[in-house]
């Protein structure tokens, strides 16, 4: 059975919100990574708004090498603001250089250890199919700090 992903902010990511388990402030925050899940065809797990943890991933998780690291890159935080009456979290963009490898999606999560815990999932991203960079550059290009676009918003 092959990688199923669904892009979705975690119910648990919700909950952990309300319970002040995340820190998006630029710089004076918790660390937030992006992992990169295996080629849809290469793994097995179903990821989606039941997400709970990075550790959910287990072995469908790129592996290190070929340009890129277990447990993914560290994203730079904007400080979240509101568009309107939408509370919105940004990232700048990340790039895995030099980087040959096939991938179907990923998590964003927060690595810092908060109330006892760290890899607590804060969205599931969805790549619409299997994307495949072959001795370059491998970025995510975030969508733009709005309303209706934000990678993070809680309306």
């Amino acid at each position: 059975m092959p990688i199923t992903i669904t892009t979705a902010m975690p119910t648990s990511f919700k909950v952990s919100v309300l319970r002040a388990f995340h820190d998006f402030t630029a710089s004076t925050g918790n660390t937030f990574k992006l992992a990169l899940l295996k080629a849809t065809a290469s793994g097995s797990g179903t990821f989606g708004a039941a997400t709970t943890n990075y550790s959910d991933l287990g072995s469908d998780e790129l592996g290190s090498g070929s340009g890129y690291t277990t447990g993914g890159n560290t994203l730079t935080s904007i400080t979240p603001t509101s568009d309107g009456t939408t509370a919105i979290c940004d990232f700048d963009n990340t790039t895995w250089s030099a980087a040959t490898f096939t991938t179907c999606g990923g998590l964003i999560y927060n690595s810092s250890t908060v109330g006892g815990t760290s890899g607590r999932a804060c969205a599931v991203l969805s790549f619409g199919g299997d994307q495949q960079v072959s001795s370059g550059d491998f970025q995510i290009q975030f969508p733009a700090a709005a309303a209706s676009t934000a990678i993070i918003r809680i309306a």
